[in-house]
């Protein structure tokens, strides 16, 4: 079955609050996916982000990311008043996630609606905790500690419970009782608000596209509490660290910093962590992306303290044997493998082995070679996953207006149209191509400049701070993606979706909303020789 997706992540959603939530904006986006016909939303990492502020170096794996939950859905359920948040500084730029303002104020307004749910328990919380008890105890645990430590990482903690002693652990959890508490509401109110997202989207005909990165951050509850699954020292300090080798894009390599795994001893297990990794993400999405797919069968290794990745080396990972042994254990899944970058015959071999679909970028392809991989006419196979750009590109506006006279000129050939109608050309290239699944980046259906990119690699700061606005999602919008997916086979047969009211278990208010005028694209000029 052929069908589309929009990448969007929930950060990027509408709000009042500084940053997109899982209330009323969430839905609306479902209902625009709907009304166009499109089959997927895909997103990012769910998960509480630390370092950078990157969804891709989180506190957890388990985890949910505190800063998407509805403060609107908590105001219906009686957990706050609308002046405990509303009265608040969430951003000091309309079209900007301001991270900073975020940490001190969204903990300030949960501490509220815990202090209310602490007089009166909702159903189901008991039965949560009892669900996941395997991590959530931890997790809150690391969490209670990280605030009492002014959110250092755990690794400068002291010793007893660094290396965690149990005479030091006992003594935390009875000091930090109250504090643990409070993260373990935050999971269950998280739990909760996403499951009924989630549910509605499929009720939708939409289905969720998440993402798991390959690795987790050294600052995390996963490393602190299992430090067996990592390659560590005795002192738990990392023995090397993942990255990228140099490249023409990046002469000195991408060091991530990553802990990297210990894959005997996932192997003498059975690999029974990522089992249960796999199988919690299968439960939180219907596709799961798993970033740096390559990383399985073989990965590069730094020295840990290196300044750069210059100095490292390839080391054999897992292979098929991993997911071979979670299919025996979980059934088929249904994952997208993200396999760019370096990737080798013997990749090839593992990726055609297990069946997944790839990915290709067309961003990627315009560099007057007629035979890359990433230009649509070479697409070996329909069983990929096709995009005009990911959350590491550059919006195609953006990319137009960076890109040499040679690969504008080549594009302008190969997609047939003037410079200004580049991007909209891709989109419908991405759309007419063999691929089963077409994806672009919301950004690029509102023809957004180079400021809406959402990352750019191995660059600090100014990343994922990209939003969207209530009149961005217009019906004009949704019946153009609505006619580009008839046009190309990739529309989903729909019903009409239901009354706002009837959309959530627990309806929130209608937000009082606040109009932003966002400021209109430069037309781009066309400098290059025609082709």
């Amino acid at each position: 079955m052929r069908k589309s997706g929009v990448l969007l992540h929930i950060s990027s959603l509408p709000s009042r609050t500084g940053i997109g939530r899982m209330g009323r904006a969430a839905y609306d986006f479902i209902d625009f996916l709907h009304m166009s016909e499109t089959a997927c939303w895909q997103i990012l990492p769910l998960s509480p982000t630390s370092y950078g502020d990157s969804p891709y170096q989180s506190f957890s794996v388990y985890a949910g990311n505190p800063y998407f939950i509805d403060f609107e859905t908590l105001e219906k359920q009686g957990l706050l008043e609308h002046e405990d948040y509303a009265s608040m500084l969430w951003q000091r730029s309309a079209d900007e996630v301001d991270y900073e303002l975020l940490y001190r104020s969204n903990i300030t307004v949960l501490r509220r609606a815990f202090a209310r749910f602490v007089q009166k328990p909702m159903r189901g919380y008991t039965a949560y905790k009892k669900a996941n008890a395997a991590w959530l105890p931890d997790y809150a645990l690391f969490m209670a500690l990280k605030a009492e430590h002014d959110g250092g990482p755990w690794y400068e903690w002291e010793k007893p419970l660094a290396m965690r002693d149990k005479a030091a652990l006992d003594e935390a959890r009875a000091r930090l009782k109250d504090e643990i508490e409070l993260h373990c509401f935050i999971q269950f109110l998280f739990d909760r608000q996403w499951k009924a997202l989630k549910k509605y989207a499929n009720s939708q005909q939409v289905e969720i596209i998440g993402d798991m990165p390959i690795y987790v951050a050294y600052d995390s509850a996963d490393v602190w509490c299992s430090p067996e699954l990592f390659a560590l020292d005795k002192e738990k300090r990392p023995v090397e660290v993942a990255g990228c080798p140099p490249d023409p894009f990046s002469p000195t390599g991408q060091l991530w910093g990553n802990p990297l795994y210990d894959w005997a001893y996932h192997k003498k297990t059975g690999y029974a962590w990522w089992i249960a990794r796999l199988r919690h993400a299968a439960s939180l999405y219907d596709i799961v992306r798993i970033d740096h797919f390559r990383g399985f069968e073989s990965y590069y290794t730094i020295p840990y303290g290196a300044k750069d990745a210059v100095k490292g080396r390839w080391r054999k990972g897992p292979n098929k044997a991993l997911f071979q042994a979670a299919k025996r254990e979980l059934g088929d899944l249904h994952i997208i493998a993200e396999d760019l970058g370096f990737i080798t015959p013997e990749v090839r071999r593992m990726l055609d082995a297990l069946g997944y679909p790839g990915m290709k970028v067309l961003q990627f392809g315009f560099d007057s070679d007629p035979e890359n991989e990433h230009l649509p006419h070479n697409f070996q196979t329909s069983h990929l996953v096709a995009y005009t750009g990911t959350h590491d590109n550059a919006t195609l506006r953006g990319w137009l207006e960076t890109a040499d006279k040679k690969t504008i000129k080549y594009a302008k050939a190969y997609l047939r149209c003037k410079k200004p109608e580049i991007p909209d050309a891709m989109v419908a290239a991405c759309w007419q191509s063999v691929a089963e699944l077409a994806v672009c980046q919301m950004q690029d259906l509102l023809h957004a400049d180079k400021d809406g990119r959402m990352n750019t690699p191995s660059v600090l700061g100014g990343n994922w701070q990209y939003r969207t606005f209530t009149e961005d999602y217009t019906p004009a919008l949704a019946k153009a993606l609505r006619k580009l997916n008839r046009t190309y086979g990739r529309a989903v047969k729909t019903t009409p979706p239901p009354a706002a009211d009837d959309r959530q278990e627990e309806p929130a208010p209608a937000p009082r909303r606040r109009t932003y005028t966002r400021r209109k694209p430069t037309p781009i000029k066309d400098t290059t020789e025609e082709a």
